[in-house]
């Protein structure tokens, strides 16, 4: 199971993208990337480290991983969290990326959650999961490479989590991926890799 951990930092991404050779606009990228750090500020992740790595994990997946080129999914995945975690809003995204990476990232944007405790939570969780059987493929792929940051280090997390990460992950993202072949293959060797939380 390939781990996507090597982009750090802007400078390291758009060094790998330039050596790989791929159709990949770094300019539009690196705004993005600019917007991303201005909006999440200072956020981190559980484990401590800057929020920033997480959504070049994700946007490592696409263009190491998947071989995705596509400016708005790339964009979008840099972005995906602005709106759900920060003050931006999708008028914010729409005015600097444009209504296509806005669209994007609204479907992988979690609604707030609901008054009404834990399992109202999880319902709204469940709820937004599942919505993302109708969104478009660009959005999917997003989302999946979201979710491969998230889950290629399972092992980090507190052991319940661990758990409930992965039935989720099997319930409703694999199924997303089925039509994803390159994303298909991955989670099928995660899902081996961790299949001892089953």
């Amino acid at each position: 199971m390939e781990v996507f951990t090597r982009w750090h930092s802007w400078d390291t991404a758009r060094a790998d993208i330039a050596a790989s050779g791929a159709p990949v606009d770094t300019d539009v990228l690196g705004a993005a990337v600019g917007a991303a750090l201005r909006w999440h500020g200072d956020q981190r992740r559980p484990t401590g480290a800057p929020y920033v790595e997480h959504l070049l994990e994700a946007l490592e997946v696409l263009v190491r991983g998947a071989g995705v080129t596509a400016p708005a999914v790339l964009t979008a995945a840099v972005l995906h969290d602005v709106v759900e975690d920060t003050p931006a809003t999708p008028a914010d995204v729409e005015a600097e990326f444009g209504a296509e990476v806005a669209e994007l990232v609204d479907w992988v944007t979690k609604p707030p959650a609901p008054g009404g405790g834990r399992q109202a939570k999880r319902g709204a969780r469940a709820a937004y999961l599942r919505r993302l059987g109708d969104a478009p493929p660009e959005a999917v792929q997003v989302k999946l490479a979201d979710r491969v940051s998230n889950v290629q280090t399972l092992h980090r997390m507190p052991p319940d989590f661990q758990r409930r990460y992965y039935a989720e992950t099997l319930t409703y993202i694999l199924p997303l991926a089925e039509p994803h072949p390159w994303f298909r293959a991955w989670y099928a060797a995660w899902r081996t890799e961790y299949a001892h939380l089953l």
